[in-house]
């Protein structure tokens, strides 16, 4: 499915997942579903300022969220409500699911942020990870998220960054159109 300025807005709920419990639902826009990289729009979900102490999630936010159907992350570029570039949360997730109006993910714990100068890349909540229990309920699970934070810390210190990563989204997609 294609979507463009010209069709009208499609509206997906973001469900997030963790432990089997849902986390988080919010309101996106589709921007495009290519048939396995999706990507949403959507505003701070959360009440509030949340601060994390190396950025800040405030009202007036923006998240452009990617997703995609065959890996096991999500990368989602920040920028406060003026559109200045605040950098990239990635959540580690099981690949996502489109269930009709629904964009189904499942946090795995683990999460990576660059900021957008790519002074900072940190790898975070690796504590919660282990204490999930994931590797043992599931070790390919856990291996997989592992492996996906790895991927992505190695890109997100690279001159590129992360956004490398989305461009390359953007023109399959529209190498495939």
């Amino acid at each position: 499915m294609s979507v463009n300025s010209a069709e009208r807005k499609t509206e997906l709920e973001v469900v997030l997942v963790k432990a089997g419990r849902t986390k988080i639902r919010y309101r996106s826009e589709l921007l495009r579903d290519d048939g396995n990289h999706i990507a949403v729009r959507a505003a701070w979900a959360g009440e509030g300022v949340r601060d994390f102490g190396f950025v800040r999630f405030e009202p007036g936010d923006v998240f452009t969220e990617h997703y995609w159907r065959d890996r096991w992350y999500a990368v989602k570029e920040v920028r406060a409500g003026d559109g200045t570039l605040k950098g990239w949360y990635c959540d580690m997730t099981r690949p996502a699911v489109l269930d009709g109006a629904e964009l189904v993910v499942e946090d795995l714990d683990l999460d990576l942020w660059r900021s957008a100068d790519g002074t900072a890349v940190l790898r975070l909540d690796e504590d919660e990870f282990a204490e999930s229990g994931l590797a043992e309920r599931d070790p390919g699970a856990a291996a997989a998220a592992v492996a996906a934070l790895d991927e992505l810390e190695k890109l997100a210190r690279t001159e590129g960054g992360l956004a490398g990563l989305l461009v390359q989204g953007r023109r399959d997609f529209h190498h495939r159109l």
